[in-house]
């Protein structure tokens, strides 16, 4: 518990709970509570209703809220509220490098992604889906795989292109990012190289650039490349792998109303797929000597991990499952899953520390168990910061009785409805 309280600690939570006026002039409302309730209560929650939420809560605070109190402290400042506490979490939780290739030559890896979620269709003038009518918001991802966590997200409506959600700069120092096709853009490379950084990407399959080298030697009669344009000639190649020099065009950004050319060399490699009978392309300006082709191939196998970052935030967390009609709750939602996957890894962290060496815990399988246990650890964990909910009984009888006295229910419907009628 104290691992938790230390990630999240309840001065903290309550102090800018208060700067943001979450919860104005209101003591009954216990934010440490209300915010691991969120945490544990969409972990744990078969369908993540906001009556099992503030269930949750009711559990672990130290007074109940009615079903009309809770939703009144559910606010656009509250899904404002847990972004900050996202952004705080992921500057605080990574556990131990889980990248089974040798990437100690860079400071991070990181994975740039994003993945759509379903939403309501009232929710499509907000989130605008690409096509029909159904809600679509997106939801970008900058994965780091060397400490297992989330450096940067950010959501957007679906139509809002991956690429755009990622700003190059000094923070790509010694950094190596991989990419997939949507983030293509040769000046984005450009800059990545400009400041230090690496980068490997998926070679789109309309990139034609010219070949201006080959760096391996071929005995034989091999197909000589120097001058041809890669896509015009890799259906006639038969070797294992291409490793190649290309010189790409591109724009440089507007500057003061006008827009140069520019070119810069890279790397084009190619492993070739025996079973498809033709080649895995990708672009880079990682150097030869350190990094043949077959390594390049193990290395961008690593984009695996936001794949199944992405499979445990939909089938452990139901990310695409929310069923609001309202922006700000599906905000709320949003980041409460965010939190629950930060507070997964911290203490997977934790178990990882006090586990022997050789026991290995896979993303997917922690996952569950971390779902299956949310309501125990909320339970400790209400007790270790001191709270004393209401007895079970109480709890009981409150939450199962009717709310809405003048809707009759069914029994009182069909007793009504069954009564003898008397004799004028």
């Amino acid at each position: 518990m104290r691992r938790l309280t230390t990630l999240f600690p309840s001065e903290f939570l309550e102090e800018h709970a208060e700067e943001l006026g979450v919860v104005e002039r209101d003591r009954k409302t216990q934010v440490p509570a209300l915010v691991w309730s969120f945490v544990f209560g969409f972990a744990a929650g078969e369908s993540r209703t906001l009556d099992g939420f503030r269930r949750s809560y009711n559990a672990t605070a130290d007074e109940t809220l009615s079903p009309g109190g809770f939703h009144q402290r559910l606010t656009p400042t509250f899904a404002e509220y847990l972004c900050d506490l996202v952004e705080h979490g992921i500057d605080e939780v990574a556990v131990p490098d889980a990248v089974d290739v040798d990437v100690d030559r860079f400071r991070d890896v990181m994975i740039a992604d994003g993945t759509v979620l379903r939403l309501h269709r009232f929710l499509s003038e907000d989130f605008e889906p690409r096509r029909g009518e159904q809600g679509g918001a997106r939801l970008h991802l900058l994965h780091n795989v060397t400490d297992q966590t989330i450096d940067r997200f950010n959501v957007t409506d679906e139509k809002a292109h991956d690429s755009t959600e990622f700003s190059t700069g000094s923070w790509l120092e010694d950094r190596l990012v991989l990419f997939d096709q949507a983030y293509f853009k040769y000046r984005r490379f450009a800059l990545i190289d400009e400041n230090d950084g690496y980068f490997v990407s998926r070679l789109k399959p309309n990139a034609n650039p010219e070949i201006t080298a080959e760096l391996r030697e071929w005995r034989g009669d091999a197909i000589p490349l120097e001058g041809e344009q890669i896509q015009d000639v890799v259906d006639d190649l038969c070797r294992k792998y291409i490793d190649v020099e290309i010189e790409a065009t591109f724009q440089r950004r507007e500057y003061a109303g006008t827009q140069s050319w520019d070119t810069k060399t890279f790397r084009v490699v190619g492993v070739r797929d025996e079973d498809a009978d033709d080649y895995h392309l990708c672009i880079t300006n990682l150097p030869r000597e350190e990094f043949l082709p077959a390594d390049l191939a193990t290395i961008y196998r690593c984009r695996w991990e936001v794949e199944l970052l992405f499979r445990e935030l939909k089938t452990q967390y139901n990310l695409d499952e929310f069923d609001t009609s309202k922006t700000y709750i599906e905000e709320i939602l949003l980041y409460a899953a965010l939190l629950s996957l930060l507070v997964s890894r911290d203490l997977l962290d934790l178990v990882t520390e006090q586990a022997d060496d050789e026991i290995v815990f896979p993303p997917e399988r922690w996952a569950a168990t971390f779902r299956s246990h949310a309501q125990l650890i909320l339970h400790e964990l209400g007790e270790y910061l001191g709270y004393s909910p209401p007895p079970l009984l109480e709890r009981l009888i409150e939450d199962a009785q009717k709310i809405h006295k003048q809707r009759p229910i069914l029994q009182e419907t069909l007793a009504t409805a069954t009564q003898p009628r008397c004799e004028a």
